[in-house]
């Protein structure tokens, strides 16, 4: 590696994965110390730190606190779903983004979202449906609950001019995330909404997100009959 790109952390994660991958360390062997990587490569031990900590996100070393770093035996697989604005989505298909606020309401929460956000107590939250548009056509329904005790700011943005999902995504960063994908039959009210047939298929996205132990949102997203989601893993 030479020295003009040693102080990026990009740098040093391929670095150390390449030599993963060539068998220099080869699965279970315990790598060198950070201090020692960073001195070899004339870098910072908090960017070596910095990589080592995406390499272990990644699945491919295993940090262990006192017990330094090594090689994972069984390698984990791990794929990354970003949390998509629904704005961006429908522009980037070359349509026309809309949005419709539908109920904006501090209520109590259901059981079923008790239950996704492990609390052993109902409690009040903000509740808010909105209907996303392409081109003025339904694409997708969501109803969401937000909690107020972790993002207490939310009570003062405008969600008749911005979505909640939008204002989320660039405003409350998540440190873990549940995904569930499945599919409903439309009901009356659903079909209404998406204005589609009632009975037809829609396909369904559950989010739920935390920052630490402190839930920040769940989110039900059903989407318009014919909707695709695309990912890159």
């Amino acid at each position: 590696m030479s020295a003009e790109v040693r102080h990026s952390w990009v740098d040093i994660r391929n670095w150390v994965h390449a030599r993963i991958l060539d068998r220099t360390y080869r699965p279970g062997d315990k790598l060198p110390r950070d201090e020692d990587i960073a001195n070899e490569l004339g870098c910072a031990r908090s960017t070596v730190q910095r990589a080592m900590r995406d390499l272990s996100d990644a699945g491919i070393v295993e940090r262990k606190r006192k017990g330094g770093t090594q090689v994972r035996a069984h390698p984990v697989t791990r794929a990354t779903l970003d949390i998509p604005v629904t704005r961006n989505e429908v522009e980037q298909r070359g349509s026309v983004y809309g949005y419709q606020l539908l109920t904006r309401v501090i209520d109590e929460i259901p059981l079923a979202v008790m239950s996704k956000f492990s609390l052993r107590q109902s409690k009040q939250m903000l509740h808010v449906e909105a209907l996303h548009l392409a081109d003025q056509r339904p694409y997708i329904l969501e109803d969401r609950w937000i909690c107020t005790e972790t993002v207490p700011e939310v009570m003062n943005v405008d969600l008749v001019e911005q979505s909640a999902n939008e204002w989320l995504v660039h405003n409350k960063p998540y440190s873990h995330c549940d995904l569930r994908f499945y599919a409903v039959q439309a009901d009356e009210y659903t079909a209404r909404q998406l204005d589609a047939p009632l009975g037809s298929a829609l396909f369904v996205m559950e989010r739920t997100t935390w920052i630490n132990l402190s839930p920040i949102t769940t989110v039900r997203a059903i989407t318009t009959p014919g909707y695709q989601l695309l990912t890159q893993i």
